[in-house]
């Protein structure tokens, strides 16, 4: 929906006049009100070390409406927890860089020949056996093999490939037992969000991937914004990934420095429904930081599952408005074509459209519609991944164990599920419907690069490297990219 663009003046009295239509349509469900009722506020305040005398009064989320208007600069007075990606690349401690001893073992089982079962990595072939299994519908062969997996990978111990085998072997069983589905629609805990947000910021302090994928974006974002001759002061950033929102931090603090679109952001976040409390968080921190740094700032949230009846109709646009459209693969794991979301997406016009592969999807070909191709790639990937952290921290580090269960084994069952999902569809890949829907890639800025290489120079982690590959910038390890950011325009 598009709604006429509004002077800062006039938006302050239509925010006045549609209050009360605000306050009776953006209720929450009765169970969210309940669980933010019931919060131990001062309780996650200690758990995140930030606590102090005052706390912290819950805003409602502002699902988005139609009657709902562009509002001033908000006021937030109340002491808000940090969150993980207001971290500069000098936040990094670089006195005493753990190098490590590991080097890349070159993985590849792209095929049972290529597993070494005489180096003890038998355990592989049985995981793709398990997969095979599934693919064919042989659901109590499958739970057989699990089951003698079970005996031989008991915990996530070891090296890079046995823990990463670990998590796939309990992502095949959640995918059989349909356990993690069940639990994916209930709303978050406040302990769980404390665990999430503790690993997340540790994970950005010991790995440049995390950063990498946020100043990559932010810096296509400023780009296409420093590129376009347009008087129009408002910008509308579109975010189908927004996580805990602290990516936005640095994205202001550029906004304010260069006093770029007068100082006005919109954000609007397309969230899973079992995150409404996160999205309190979320709004409280940026706000308040918006508000630090004299930035007029508005954010909206709209439920997953709108967006999927309704597609882009279910986000009020503005006209005039310079949007943008930040996407992951998070998006096209819940919607049933790529295709159909991209032509939707041409309908809305956005001035660049920023695309940030942090989940090995760009080395996905073609076609799709082989569990055991995607399962690979993705086993492959997450191998590296942990290889890269295994460098970043010493053995046994208490933070990796962190950063491995709150983040990267909820993405690892994710993909598992996902790539499960798409074994029979034969999807096209979303560079295929990009190009098809006639979008093209766009050169990301020399200075993009630049700020690239800098976070690598500060993280100080051997093996890692920036690369351009096409019109992506690409974090890579020993050669296997990890991240690629692309931006892209009709």
């Amino acid at each position: 929906m598009k709604v006429q663009a509004s002077s800062p003046q006039d938006n302050q009295q239509s925010n006045t006049t549609n209050s009360t239509d605000n306050n009776n349509n953006n209720q929450l469900p009765s169970m969210d009100e309940h669980v933010m009722r019931s919060m131990d506020w001062d309780s996650i305040m200690k758990e995140l070390e930030l606590d102090d005398d005052s706390t912290p009064n819950p805003l409602k989320t502002e699902f988005t409406t139609t009657e709902s208007a562009i509002g001033p600069l908000y006021a937030v007075d109340s002491n808000l927890p940090g969150f993980p990606d207001q971290i500069q690349p000098s936040d990094f401690d670089s006195s005493d860089p753990y190098t490590g001893q590991n080097q890349t073992t070159g993985y590849a089982f792209n095929s049972l020949d290529t597993v070494d079962n005489g180096g003890g990595f038998d355990f592989i072939e049985d995981l793709i056996r398990v997969v095979d299994c599934v693919e064919s519908d042989e659901l109590q062969l499958a739970q057989v093999i699990l089951s003698r997996l079970n005996q031989r990978l008991r915990s996530p111990t070891g090296r890079p490939l046995q823990r990463a085998a670990f998590y796939f072997k309990e992502a095949l069983s959640s995918l059989l037992t349909g356990s993690n589905r069940n639990q994916t629609r209930l709303l978050s805990s406040w302990t769980e969000i404390v665990q999430k947000i503790r690993a997340v910021k540790e994970f950005s302090g010991i790995s440049p991937i995390p950063l990498f994928s946020h100043f990559t974006a932010n810096q296509a974002i400023l780009d296409s914004l420093s590129s376009q001759q347009s008087s129009s002061p408002f910008v509308h950033v579109v975010d189908f990934d927004i996580g805990f929102g602290g990516q936005y931090a640095s994205l202001m603090r550029e906004i304010a420095e260069k006093s770029i679109s007068s100082g006005f952001l919109r954000v609007t976040a397309v969230v899973a429904e079992e995150c409404a409390v996160e999205t309190r968080l979320v709004k409280e921190n940026l706000t308040q930081f918006a508000a630090e740094m004299k930035i007029r700032f508005q954010i909206e949230f709209v439920l997953m599952k709108t967006f999927e009846m309704l597609s882009f109709k279910a986000i009020r646009f503005v006209d005039g408005e310079r949007t943008i459209v930040l996407i992951s693969p998070a998006i096209f794991r819940r919607l049933s074509g790529i295709g159909e979301f991209v032509n939707n997406l041409r309908r809305v016009s956005p001035k660049v459209v920023v695309f940030v592969d942090s989940e090995g999807w760009t080395e996905i070909t073609a076609g799709g519609g082989s569990f055991r191709r995607e399962f690979v790639t993705a086993l492959e990937f997450y191998t590296m991944v942990l290889e890269s952290l295994d460098a970043a921290a010493p053995p046994g580090d208490l933070v990796k164990k962190i950063v491995e269960a709150f983040v990267l084994r909820p993405k690892i069952v994710t993909a598992v599920e996902t790539a499960a999902d798409r074994r029979s569809a034969g999807e096209m890949t979303w560079r295929e419907a990009f190009c098809g829907a006639g979008m093209r890639s766009i050169q990301l800025s020399q200075f993009a690069v630049f700020q690239a290489e800098c976070l690598l120079e500060k993280a100080q982690v051997r093996g890692f490297h920036v690369a351009k590959r096409q019109e992506e910038l690409v974090l890579c390890w020993h050669g296997r990219a990890l991240v690629a950011t692309s931006a892209w325009r009709f």
